[in-house]
Formats: structure tokens, C-alpha cells, sequence
């Protein structure tokens, strides 16, 4: 299981942060965590329920971290493994996660796919979301598999929807002029496009589309 214990900084002091797999005593803080973090326009009904959580623990509990700071839970991020064939990218969210219950963990599978990410908005400033991606890095390169993939989303893409098609919004925000909450900060993790999915996630602020992106292990070559 993973255990990594390091220091933030929070308005210029270190504070202690812990990234731990998340079990049964967490679920009604994680609960409360994708409320907070997943306001609406974004649709209530795919906010974690006690079930889904339950599967991400009994199936692939080496996917299933959160991030503690100073004691207080912050965030979480939740994976499962997959086979993943780069000629045949697209998919959608439901798809692939099983709508987010992960019937659709293999355990063989090499590609470790992030279902979802989020950090409570008080703790956003805190860069914890990168550290919760370090996290899966770390799996993959101890587990050897190939590469951490996802689907982000977009949010920013609707204020830019009547003048930009979202592949020109994509690389406009690649080429840094302009800012994507998810994108942006995907990039700044060290994630990679692969290819524009549209209809990935009902997802009013993205217009349904998603960006896939991915992390290779760089020992694998």
C-alpha cells in the first residue's frame, strides 16, 4: 500500500501533508470532499456514492488514494487499470469506469486510468492535486505498467465556445494563451494530450468534450 509523508506550503508556511490509500472510515469525508469540490452546473448524480467507494477499495485499493493536511482530509484521487490500444483511443467516462463503480478494473491491464481527481477549494492553493498524481506516477513505475491516462475535462471551454471550436481552445491553452482549470494544471503535472474525445462526460462548462492525456513511464520506453 503507499504511505508518503512531505510538507506544503500554505501562505509561506511548511505544513505536513500525507498521501495514503483511503479505506471505509474515509467514505462520508470523500462524500462530502466531491460536493464541495463538484458544485453545480456539474451533475450531482456523479458524485461519489457509499457503493462506489466501496468497489474502489475492494477492487483496486492501490487506486484509491487521498491526501491529508495536517490531520484534515484534503482530496483524493481514484484509479483502476485498463487495456488500453492507442490506435482505438476513444471512449467515454462511463464507459471505461463503469460509470465510476470500476466494473471494469483488469488487474493484468498496463494502463492505470484516473477516474477522478479533486481537492477540497480551500486546500487549491496547496498544489495537492499534484502530489495526489504523484502518487499513481509512483504506482505505475512500482508496479511496471505503461502509462497513467485520463479524460479532462474542459470547464473553461465555455466561455470560449462561440469563438473557438474546442480543438482550437485545446491548443490555444497548450500554447499558453489561455488558462484551463483542468487542463492547465494536468499539463503542469506532467500529463501529455493524446487525442480530443467529444460526448466523454455530460459536462455543461466543457460542452460534453474531454481532453485525454497521458503520463508514460519513462522506464519503459
Amino acid at each position: 500500500m503507499y504511505y508518503k509523508r512531505q510538507y506544503v506550503f500554505q501562505e509561506g508556511k511548511p505544513v505536513e501533508a500525507v498521501v495514503r490509500n483511503y479505506g471505509r472510515e474515509d467514505f462520508k469525508e470523500l462524500i462530502t470532499i466531491q460536493q464541495e469540490s463538484f458544485p453545480p452546473p456539474f451533475p450531482s448524480d456523479l458524485w461519489w456514492n457509499e457503493e462506489q467507494l466501496t468497489n474502489h477499495v475492494e477492487r483496486y485499493p492501490e487506486g484509491a488514494l487521498c491526501v491529508e493536511v495536517e490531520g484534515e482530509m484534503a482530496g483524493s484521487i481514484t484509479g483502476l487499470l485498463v487495456d488500453f490500444d492507442p490506435v482505438k483511443p476513444e471512449h467515454t467516462w462511463e464507459e471505461i469506469t463503469a460509470n465510476g463503480y470500476i466494473h471494469t478494473h483488469r488487474p493484468e491491464g498496463k494502463t492505470l486510468y484516473i477516474v477522478d481527481v479533486c481537492i477540497k477549494p480551500e486546500f487549491r492553493a496547496l498544489n495537492l492535486g499534484k502530489l495526489l498524481m504523484q502518487g499513481m506516477y509512483d504506482r505505475v513505475i512500482h508496479d511496471g505498467l505503461e502509462r497513467v491516462l485520463g479524460g479532462g475535462r474542459m470547464p473553461g471551454y465555455h466561455r470560449h465556445a462561440e469563438k473557438l471550436s474546442p480543438q482550437q481552445y485545446i491548443e490555444k491553452v497548450i500554447a499558453g494563451e489561455l488558462k484551463d482549470p483542468v487542463i492547465s494544471f494536468l499539463l503542469r503535472t506532467g500529463r501529455t494530450p493524446v487525442t480530443l474525445i467529444g460526448n466523454y462526460l455530460e459536462d455543461e462548462e466543457s460542452h460534453n468534450f474531454a481532453l485525454l492525456m497521458e503520463w508514460k513511464n519513462p522506464f519503459k520506453g
